[in-house]
């Protein structure tokens, strides 16, 4: 672990919930000069404490050790308020429908900023009947590969992955369908409006 909490984010999110050094104390057991010490760098809070302390400051232990609290705005879920994170390690993808903090296999994930499509990663979609067929003219070996083709509503997230050796291409219901995501390994997510 290359980083662990510090005073300064004690303090600004014991303050962001209104609690006195003693009342954060108390709901720790643990003593109110201890959190004066952990405040002002003089001491750091035991590991066994770490999670408690979140709970305590109603964040994740990854915002914790991060020294920021995520709050998703997206109160609404719209879906076209997509985010997608990829694990560099395992490859495995996740969205969500706003700000999150993810992780996979150690690591927490920075989301992805879509980039329009360029020449390299033209995302071409065709309509055929109710579907868009979507394809992509994109090497596909085992170094160089479009990772996951997904369709994104107002409503919905279809997500197709994608596999080296393959053909880069998805079928998607059209029904509302705004943006076609394409994830490149080596250069990042592109999108298209529809």
């Amino acid at each position: 672990m290359n980083k662990y909490v510090t005073g300064a984010v004690i303090r600004r999110l014991r303050e962001n919930k209104k609690l006195t050094q003693e009342e954060l104390a108390q709901k720790l057991f643990v003593s109110g000069k201890a959190v004066s010490k952990w405040e002002t760098g003089a001491g750091f809070p035991d590991i066994s404490l770490i999670e408690p302390l979140a709970r305590a400051l109603d964040i994740s232990v990854i915002e914790l050790l991060g020294g920021e609290d995520i709050r998703n705005c997206n109160k609404s879920s719209n879906m076209l308020r997509a985010v997608f994170y990829v694990c560099p390690v395992c490859g495995n993808v996740i969205y969500s429908t706003g700000e999150a903090v993810m992780s996979c296999c150690g690591i927490t994930l920075p989301p992805l900023a879509a980039e329009d499509a360029d020449e390299s990663h033209l995302i071409i979609a065709q309509t055929v009947e109710d579907e868009y067929y979507v394809t992509l003219s994109h090497p596909m070996t085992k170094e160089h590969y479009i990772s996951f083709i997904a369709a994104v509503s107002d409503n919905t997230v279809q997500l197709v992955k994608q596999y080296p050796e393959g053909n880069a291409e998805a079928r998607f219901k059209k029904n509302r369908v705004k943006y076609i995501y394409a994830y490149c390994n080596r250069h990042g997510l592109f999108k298209i409006k529809l």
